[in-house]
């Protein structure tokens, strides 16, 4: 019987493996060692963290978040993991679900935690759309022309994932969104991950250089837009959009052009079939509900997609202007409908704010972050940008036939810059570029780490060995950037029931339509019951103002107060870790105004433990 060959897939077509990709280490490898090699840290991973995650100390979370409050044996999981995905990733061209369970059991391991740790809701902007789909389940409506205070009008404006959550609500019969909602980033990364390899192989044959710009992307992608948010829901859609048009979007002539090149780089051998004019317009009728899913669910998502499909255009491959101007339509009738009001409203802010690149990069906070955790998160961010940098320019130098041939990847990383030059997005917009360039980057930093197969003999062997040491201090260096990035500020994220509880009840003794203060609205339970109050957050301002503040704490906040308006106060040790951390208020500032308004004659105390301060505005 003749012996069957392992196949790999190039395109549409099913080929056998080419002698580089045995060179390149991609034929099977044979014997038990491999087999065990591969299942046994995945085992040896699994125990560590299961033992681990049940003795993490959630008591009294410090500056440094849940980084000194994990075991031990959490990071040795994490490094073994990292350690198997190395091993694993030799076979990745004959078993490329090795590298693809690795990367699941990092993705669990990295994000699962506050999933089974916490008995509340983490991120304080998840318990505010928590409230969004409460509010929708309760009134079974959207009001897109209602005025509500802190610009809780886009939810209903934008109402597509928070429609969608209160239908799943519904079918699963559970309480609400809580119940599941610290899951998302697992759920989010699961459904992301095959689209990623879907572009990843669009423009690369090489399993190894595949897989290791997915595991890129996950220790990169700290940026916190991954919770049970708008912005994670359609960045995920964007990112389906582009892998269909990337894959189906090919002009003929192009595909011909690319595959002699694909000839010189083997890593660049995955060229997709030229697609006809019919073809696309049936690409278009399939991605259109997604582009419109994106447009009713996100405000900033459906721009970044226009600017993604614009850079495209100057590619010959992908120059399908009937797809961007399908794009840009959906995207305006949303806006001058559903999105009117914001939509106005924000036109009349870019004259302020376009061009003015030093303020629309600007991280979001009012001031320095302080304390070590914080600082130590500010200081991680940056060196993982750097990295990522360095390691992405590195292969647009080097691995320049690859560059030609993934240049979409690198116009589609590229396309969210501008946007700098546009508005600051209430200071997230550094936040969204770095996320929207992400994909682009990461196949990039990966492709100056796995080495091309292609090249004299000699070349080809120091770039392999450069990276047997490279590939792991990068991979390294990146979980090391991950961790207090994702972690490192748990103080602010995460509030005990009680905390959440005191917060309720002072929501509930406050008459309708009474105003709320509070120092800042990045605690949980600051929405609750959103539309039947008005809340102010005080230290959200210039910080000379906040400093001002402190001289006179309860004469300020009655001066702000209308007359006759029924007024509440809550502070909480989750504001307190916040407007320090990121420098509202000086250290000491918190306890100095907590005091203040105690000893005032303006305020009367209603509610006071460890978990919080409850005071209402009025003589005593």
């Amino acid at each position: 019987m003749q012996q069957r060959v392992p196949t790999a897939v190039t395109g549409s077509a099913v080929l056998p493996p080419p002698p580089a990709a045995r060179r390149r280490g991609l034929a099977r490898p044979t014997g038990r060692p491999q087999t065990l090699f591969s299942w046994l840290p995945l085992l040896v991973a699994a125990g560590l963290w299961l033992y681990a995650v049940p003795r993490t100390d959630l008591r009294d979370i410090g500056d440094y978040g849940l980084l000194d409050r994990f075991p031990p044996a959490y990071y040795g999981a994490l490094a073994v993991l990292t350690a198997g995905f190395l091993v694993t990733l030799r076979r990745a061209g004959t078993a490329p679900w090795w590298p693809a369970g690795y990367s699941l059991a990092m993705l669990v391991a990295l994000k699962a935690p506050p999933a089974l740790l916490y008995d509340s809701v983490r991120y304080a902007w998840a318990s505010k759309h928590d409230a969004v789909i409460t509010r929708i389940l309760t009134e079974g409506a959207v009001h897109p022309t209602a005025e509500l205070s802190g610009g809780m009008s886009a939810y209903d404006q934008w109402p597509g994932f928070f429609s969608l959550n209160a239908a799943l609500v519904r079918a699963f019969g559970v309480d609400a969104a809580a119940s599941y909602i610290n899951w998302a980033p697992v759920a989010l990364g699961v459904l992301t991950l095959p689209v990623l390899v879907l572009v990843y192989r669009t423009f690369s044959d090489d399993w190894r250089l595949v897989w290791t710009a997915v595991w890129i992307f996950q220790l990169a992608n700290w940026v916190g837009q991954d919770y049970l948010s708008p912005q994670g829901f359609a960045y995920l859609l964007y990112l389906a959009v582009l892998a269909v048009v990337v894959r189906h979007f090919v002009k003929p002539g192009s595909a011909g052009r690319l595959r002699d090149r694909s000839r010189l780089d083997p890593a660049a051998a995955a060229v997709p079939p030229p697609t006809g004019a019919r073809q696309r317009a049936v690409a278009v009728a399939i991605v259109a509900p997604l582009i419109g899913a994106i447009n009713a669910s996100h405000q900033l998502t459906p721009v970044m997609l226009c600017a993604t499909l614009a850079v495209l255009c100057l590619s010959r491959r992908y120059r399908n202007w009937g797809l961007l101007a399908v794009t840009v339509l959906i995207m305006v009738v949303w806006d001058l409908t559903m999105g009117r009001v914001l939509f106005l409203e924000t036109l009349g802010t870019l004259r302020a704010s376009a061009g003015d690149l030093l303020s629309n990069s600007r991280a979001g906070y009012a001031g320095e972050p302080t304390g070590p955790g914080p600082e130590l998160v500010g200081a991680a961010n940056i060196a993982m940008v750097g990295v990522l940098a360095v390691l992405a320019g590195t292969a647009v130098l080097l691995r320049r036939r690859l560059t030609r041939s993934a240049l979409p990847l690198l116009l589609a990383a590229a396309a969210p810059v501008p946007m700098f030059a546009v508005n600051d997005y209430g200071g997230e917009m550094l936040f969204r570029v770095y996320l929207f360039g992400l994909p682009g980057t990461a196949f990039f930093a990966a492709a100056a780490l796995v080495p091309a197969a292609a090249g004299s003999g000699r070349a080809r062997i120091a770039a392999r060995r450069t990276a047997l040491v490279a590939l792991p201090l990068a991979l390294t260096a990146l979980l090391a950037g991950f961790l207090p990035s994702y972690y490192g500020k748990e103080g602010m994220h995460y509030a005990p029931p009680a905390e959440l509880a005191l917060t309720r009840r002072a929501y509930d003794r406050a008459p309708e339509g009474a105003l709320i203060l509070a120092t800042t609205g990045s605690f949980p339970g600051a929405y609750y019951r959103y539309d039947h109050y008005e809340r102010w957050f005080f230290t959200e301002q210039d910080i000379p103002e906040n400093l001002r503040m402190l001289k006179d704490p309860a004469g300020y906040l009655a001066r702000g107060i209308p007359e006759g308006r029924p007024a509440y106060v809550i502070l909480t040790p989750t504001q307190e870790k916040a407007v320090t951390g990121e420098g509202y208020l000086p250290p000491g500032g918190f306890a100095e105004l907590k005091a203040a308004l105690k000893q005032s004659p303006l305020f009367r105390v209603v509610e006071e433990s460890e978990h919080g301060l409850v005071l209402v505005h009025g003589i005593r």
